[in-house]
C-alpha cells in the first residue's frame, strides 16, 4: 500500500483557511496553515485527487528534502546531495523557480534558482558524463527551491502551470479575476448552490463559472489537459483515472438559478463562450443588462457576489459609482445577501449600507476588502440596516 507523504498546497494570502477546509473535507491528513500555504499528507493517489479537485490551491509541491543552510556554498551542496536521478532522466528536461525569504540570502529568487539549476546540472554531469537540458515553458520536472530563514525545502512540483489555469478560460476582459480568488470568494461566501447567485457585473464569467462547479460539485480543474506529475517516472495512469472517476460520481445537478448581467455586449459573448467552454451553459444564464437599471426577478434567497471595477478600469466618478452599488442593492434586491470585493476602500465608505463582515485579502499586488451586506425586507430591519456605516 502507498504510503502517506507530506505536501504543501500553495495558496493566496487571505485563502490559507478555506484551503484548509477543503483539504479536509477531501480527506488530507495532519492538515496546518502556513502563509499563504497549507501543509498536509497524503498519499500519491491523494496528491492527484488534490491537483484536481481543490479550488483554492495554485500549486501542490512534494517536498523531497529539507536542510539547515546558511549561505551558498550549503545550498549548492544540500542540492548534489539529492540522488537526483530517481525523478529526473538524463536526456529529460527541467526547470527550477525558487522563494527566498532569508537574511542569510541577499541576492534574488531568480540568482537562487539560477544557482540550484547549475548544482543539479553538475550532479548530472559529474554523475553520468551528461547534463539534463533546461525547459522553462514545458519541463519534464519542475523543481521548486524554498529558503525561509535557515531552512532549505526542496520540492518536487507536481502541478506544472498554475492550477488558476482550468483550461476553460479563452476570452478575457481587462484584468479578469483570476480563478483561484473567484473561487475563494464564492467558498467565502459560503454559498453551496442551495439557493440562487447572481453576479451583476460579470465581465468574462469567472465567478459565475467557479460558482457553478461549486454548486454542483464539479471538481475545479477537470478541465485541465495536463499536470507535472505525469512526466513522473512513478506516474500510475491507471489511479489517476481511477481518482479522476471517482470525482466525477459525485456531480450532483444544482437547480437554483445562477446568472450574470453586464452592461457591455463584448462581456457577455466573452463570459458565454467561456461557459460553453466550462460546459457550464445548462447551468448559468447571462445577460445584456446593466446592474444599475435591474432588479431582483428571483423568488427566495439568493446570494450576490460581485468583483466591481477598480482603480484604473473605472474612468468616472467612484464615489458615485458606490453609491449607485449600494441604492441598486438597498432598494432592489431585497432578501438577499451581497458581497462584493474592492481596492477602492475609500470609494466603499459610499455604498451607504453597513457591512456585517470585512475579510482582508489580495487581489494580485491590490490589498482588498471583501465585504458582505445583508438585504432585509421589512421596513424596520431596512432602515436600521441602511444606516450609513461610519
Amino acid at each position: 500500500m502507498e504510503r502517506d507523504f507530506k505536501m504543501t498546497a500553495i495558496t493566496m494570502a487571505g485563502l490559507e483557511e478555506v484551503l484548509a477546509d477543503e483539504l479536509r473535507l477531501l480527506g488530507a491528513q495532519d492538515v496546518k496553515e502556513g502563509v499563504r500555504n497549507v501543509s498536509f499528507r497524503g498519499d500519491k493517489g491523494f496528491m492527484y485527487k488534490a491537483n484536481i479537485a481543490l479550488r483554492t490551491a495554485i500549486r501542490i509541491l512534494k517536498p523531497i528534502k529539507r536542510s539547515k543552510i546558511f549561505d551558498e556554498e550549503d545550498l549548492y551542496e544540500a542540492i548534489q546531495r539529492v540522488k537526483w536521478e530517481r525523478f529526473l532522466e538524463v536526456d529529460g528536461t527541467f526547470a527550477v523557480a525558487a522563494v527566498v525569504n532569508s537574511r542569510n540570502f541577499t541576492t534574488n529568487s531568480h540568482y537562487i534558482s539560477l544557482k540550484s539549476k547549475d548544482a543539479i546540472a553538475d550532479y548530472f554531469r559529474h554523475k553520468f558524463g551528461k547534463r539534463p537540458n533546461v525547459d522553462l515553458k514545458y519541463p519534464d520536472v519542475k523543481i521548486h527551491i524554498h529558503i525561509h530563514k535557515e531552512w532549505l525545502t526542496i520540492s518536487l512540483d507536481s502541478s506544472g502551470e498554475s492550477l488558476h489555469k482550468r483550461g476553460y478560460r479563452s476570452a478575457t476582459n481587462i484584468a479578469p479575476i483570476n480563478e483561484v480568488l473567484a473561487a475563494g470568494l464564492v467558498l467565502l461566501s459560503g454559498y453551496k448552490g442551495e439557493e440562487n447567485f447572481i453576479d451583476p457585473m460579470c465581465g468574462s464569467g469567472t465567478i459565475l463559472i467557479e460558482a457553478a462547479m461549486i454548486a454542483n460539485h464539479i471538481p475545479a480543474n477537470i478541465n485541465r489537459k495536463h499536470f507535472a506529475f505525469e512526466n513522473w517516472n512513478d506516474y500510475d495512469e491507471d489511479l489517476y483515472f481511477t481518482i479522476q472517476d471517482s470525482l466525477l460520481k459525485k456531480i450532483k445537478s444544482s437547480h437554483f438559478k445562477i446568472m450574470g448581467f453586464d452592461k457591455a455586449p463584448s462581456a457577455v459573448r466573452k463570459a458565454q463562450q467561456n461557459i460553453i467552454n466550462a460546459n457550464l451553459e445548462e447551468f448559468i444564464g447571462v445577460h445584456h443588462v446593466n446592474f444599475f437599471n435591474s432588479k431582483k426577478e428571483v423568488f427566495g434567497k439568493t446570494t450576490i457576489l460581485f468583483n466591481p471595477p477598480y482603480g484604473e478600469r473605472l474612468n468616472i466618478d467612484t464615489n458615485e459609482f458606490y453609491r449607485k452599488i449600494g441604492d441598486t442593492l438597498k432598494h432592489n434586491y431585497s432578501n438577499s445577501t451581497a458581497w462584493l470585493i474592492t481596492s477602492d476602500i475609500q470609494a466603499l465608505k459610499n455604498v451607504g449600507l453597513r457591512t456585517s463582515k470585512r475579510i482582508p485579502l489580495k487581489n494580485g499586488d491590490l490589498d482588498c476588502r471583501f465585504v458582505k451586506y445583508e438585504l432585509y425586507e421589512g421596513s424596520k430591519k431596512m432602515k436600521k440596516q441602511f444606516d450609513v456605516e461610519e
